[in-house]
């Protein structure tokens, strides 16, 4: 019967009315304001590997082959998961650059088959146009990407 009577007094002493911090020891909303950073890896997935907005399809196939050229040799996963493991072997400056190389070289590649698009159906151009600017502007951010990334 005891141990019911502690837990009811401890239940009581819990009640606060609705004032959990009478006491002042928790901080007010207004102080502890966090802004909610996104995960880079995630920002980066959609700046890169989407092709509305790279204006390029990257593959499981191309991340692997990307990875290859960066030094790093990596199993087929679903395409979030490599571009993950791909930015997990990227933690120093120096892989990073060499990832975003690959990229770059990738996106080269498959704008001229672009080009060569453009030109072969000229009726089709606009399209194809629009998608070699979005993977030159994509490049053209690349070193945003290692500023913003180590430093």
């Amino acid at each position: 019967m005891r141990d019911i009577e502690d837990l009811k007094k401890d239940f009581e002493n819990f009640k606060t009315n609705g004032s959990y911090c009478e006491d002042g020891s928790c901080s007010s909303d207004e102080e502890t304001k966090e802004i909610d950073y996104p995960n880079y890896t995630d920002a980066l997935f959609a700046k890169i590997v989407a092709p509305h907005k790279s204006g390029i399809y990257i593959s499981r196939w191309d991340i692997k082959e990307i990875a290859k050229v960066a030094g790093e040799d990596m199993a087929i996963h679903p395409r979030k998961r490599m571009f993950e493991l791909l930015m997990k072997y990227a933690t120093t400056k120096e892989n990073m650059q060499s990832v975003l190389d690959s990229i770059e070289a990738h996106f080269n590649e498959k704008t001229e088959i672009y080009k060569e698009l453009k030109e072969a159906f000229p009726a089709s151009a606009e399209l194809f146009e629009s998608k070699i600017e979005k993977a030159n502007k994509t490049i053209e951010s690349f070193p945003t990407i290692i500023d913003e990334y180590f430093e």
